[in-house]
């Protein structure tokens, strides 16, 4: 495997520092008293606080998994985040689903690719049991409950995705209203598929939601089993995107509130109508975003990142884009009235619940109870 951007960048910065040491050396005694190199940082450094210094030259080049720039305002919360630090963040990323991110970092710990990555909450733990986070725990994160943040640190909560549901109106006429609604023999084949034990967080999410709309919990998964195996045979086989949205072919698509909210509006410019609704009892389903341990040359920037995003500045960027940001759901932030422009109603989260313990959630558990009893029965 080549050395990535962020090894070649970190070289060329150890020659410049060891080379203007040396022009520098002093002559004593006769003899010549030469400067050691910079010292390569090591995981230990994870301990430390971030070095303002090196996170602006680390933060240039800033690739991710997971967290493109259109993914909850990823984009201009690194915009600012770049401000505050003096610099221009030039930014890619690689979009995965959450396992996928876990499992990344995990392989490429010999050569590290990626600084930061956005995870759904639930697949917190499991980064903790794999190793791939760093044991470290930004400023802003101490008073975030104990099961939205790592153990040790290494990854923090950012906002929260609500599962709602976003209908093309010009094709359904009769707007469903409730997750009980989509059982109607009208809807069948236009219902996006969801599919729980694939690794995607938000499938999982859909899962929990119809499990607390029924009557269950994250300890009693039984109602929304019934209800999915329901459900399942309403699904399209056609992929829920943005353009089989716009031109009819899934027309009633699942994803969290902040995707359907921008989805909605790019369709409604084009002419279409559409609407987005949060169907009775639903829940707040928190992501996170994980530093990757391994890479330790651009450590500085990543511990910036993790305290950055709970900051006001970071959190109300995710208010902008439509995302409810976890400080404002935990009660902890008052937003402005123009940061929640873009927010749904506040009605429509009045039967919205939070998880008693997302530490406690088994995923395991989910992806086997969808194969076997709704999939598989």
């Amino acid at each position: 495997m080549s050395i990535s951007s962020s090894d070649r960048q970190l070289s060329r910065r150890d020659v410049l520092t060891g080379g203007a040491a040396l022009a520098a050396a002093t002559v004593l005694g006769g003899g010549l008293l030469q400067a050691r190199p910079a010292r390569a940082a090591t995981m230990d450094d994870w301990a430390l606080p971030p070095d303002i210094a090196k996170a602006k030259l680390e933060g240039v080049d800033y690739q991710s998994y997971g967290m493109p720039d259109s993914w909850a305002n990823y984009g201009e919360v690194l915009e600012e985040l770049g401000k505050s630090l003096g610099i221009t963040i030039h930014h890619t990323d690689t979009d995965m689903s959450s396992l996928e991110e876990i499992t990344k970092f995990d392989a490429e710990k010999d050569n590290p690719v990626a600084i930061t990555s956005d995870i759904g909450i639930m697949f917190g733990p499991l980064a903790d049991a794999k190793g791939v986070v760093p044991p470290y725990m930004p400023p802003n994160a101490a008073k975030m409950p104990a099961d939205l943040k790592g153990i040790h640190g290494g990854w923090v909560p950012t906002f929260t995705g609500t599962p709602g549901i976003a209908v093309n109106t010009d094709v359904i006429k009769n707007m469903p209203q409730t997750w009980d609604d989509l059982l109607k023999p009208e809807y069948k084949g236009k219902v996006q598929s969801v599919d729980p034990s694939a690794g995607g967080a938000t499938d999982v999410a859909f899962f929990l939601a119809w499990t607390y709309a029924h009557g269950g919990d994250q300890d009693n998964l039984g109602p929304g089993v019934e209800y999915a195996k329901k459900l399942i045979g309403q699904f399209t086989a056609a992929q829920a995107t943005p353009q089989t949205f716009e031109k009819g072919e899934v027309p009633i698509q699942l994803k969290h509130d902040f995707n359907l909210i921008a989805m909605v509006r790019d369709v409604k410019a084009k002419g279409i109508n559409a609407e987005v609704i949060i169907p009775g009892v639903s829940i707040y389903m928190p992501s996170a975003i994980m530093a990757n341990k391994y890479n330790v040359a651009k450590m500085n920037i990543a511990k910036l990142m993790l305290d950055f995003v709970l900051s006001d500045t970071g959190q109300t960027a995710f208010a902008k884009f439509g995302a409810r940001p976890i400080r404002a759901v935990l009660g902890d932030l008052e937003l402005p009235a123009e940061a929640k422009a873009n927010w749904l109603p506040d009605s429509m989260y009045a039967n919205v619940k939070n998880l008693a313990d997302w530490s406690k959630l088994n995923l395991q558990e989910i992806a086997e109870t969808w194969q076997d009893q709704v999939a598989g029965g």
